[in-house]
């Protein structure tokens, strides 16, 4: 690795990991691509993954992982790496057969970068807004409703010391919010999310998401600072994000038991 500048150095990385899964998938590799602020503009260092995807003839992903593991060892920014994978017989059928959710494909026809391979972007079927509303939602409860997780809006831990936690935990609810506006299903990024989030009047928790714009670009993180942001802003945000949630999932008549745990969720954050 040659580069000093960061955007640079983490795309040298993306090129020789795809080198690396075409030893690995041989002809069963039709193109490896950058995805991810790499490929839309954006990246953050301190925050933003390194991501690569995959698509192949077939669905069998087998030596994927090992090629991963492989390839994080070699360096901490190496670790950054994320990788997502499909078939492309699934692609146009708009399914996932690998490790490629909806909006990750989404991105990946809006946004892919060909690193090496053929250009199959165009054949993509672009999910639904629909699905991607179900599959954020979905997301969310997963990872952010846990018992863990809402500890910790009451008594920051981890948000406190992992640069990479406290900017996902602020900014995915902003991005959520603001793809659900695009009925279009166009996909957004983080830039475009916080700036429609903080023109809107009645969005609480601006200094909060202003403060997670200026992590993730790498100012510093201050326990000291944090503490009173986050204990002002993280909850009204949440709350905020809750509500335009659940009024979406009603529209669009979603699964009983998803809308139930955001109302649960919005209960027990109040």
């Amino acid at each position: 690795m040659t580069s000093t500048d960061p955007a640079s150095a983490a795309r040298e990385i993306a090129a020789e990991a795809a080198q690396a899964y075409q030893e690995a998938l041989g002809e069963r590799l039709i193109g490896a691509y950058l995805l991810g602020s790499l490929s839309y503009g954006g990246y953050a260092p301190a925050a933003s993954d390194i991501d690569l995807a995959l698509v192949l003839a077939d669905a069998d992903g087998s030596s994927i992982a090992d090629t991963t593991a492989a390839l994080q060892e070699r360096s901490p920014l190496h670790r950054k790496l994320s990788v997502f994978w499909a078939s492309l017989p699934a692609l146009r059928e708009g399914r996932d057969d690998g490790r490629f959710p909806a909006l990750d494909r989404l991105q990946l026809a809006d946004h892919g970068r060909v690193l090496l391979g053929s250009d199959v972007l165009a054949e993509i079927a672009r999910p639904a807004a629909a699905e991607l509303l179900l599959e954020s939602a979905r997301f969310a409860i997963a990872v952010l409703a846990t018992p863990e997780v809402t500890a910790e809006f009451r008594e920051p831990r981890r948000l406190l010391v992992d640069t990479v936690w406290f900017t996902k935990a602020v900014l995915f609810p902003v991005r959520f919010l603001y793809s659900g506006t695009l009925a279009s299903g166009r996909a957004a990024n983080n830039d475009e999310a916080i700036e429609w989030y903080l023109a809107r009047p009645d969005a609480p928790a601006k200094s909060l998401v202003r403060l997670a714009l200026k992590v993730r670009e790498g100012h510093p993180l201050d326990a000291d600072e944090l503490r009173p942001e986050l204990a002002a802003g993280l909850v009204p945000l949440y709350r905020y994000y809750i509500e335009d949630q659940l009024r979406q999932l009603k529209e669009i008549d979603a699964p009983a038991d998803l809308v139930a745990a955001f109302a649960d969720w919005d209960e027990r954050l109040g």
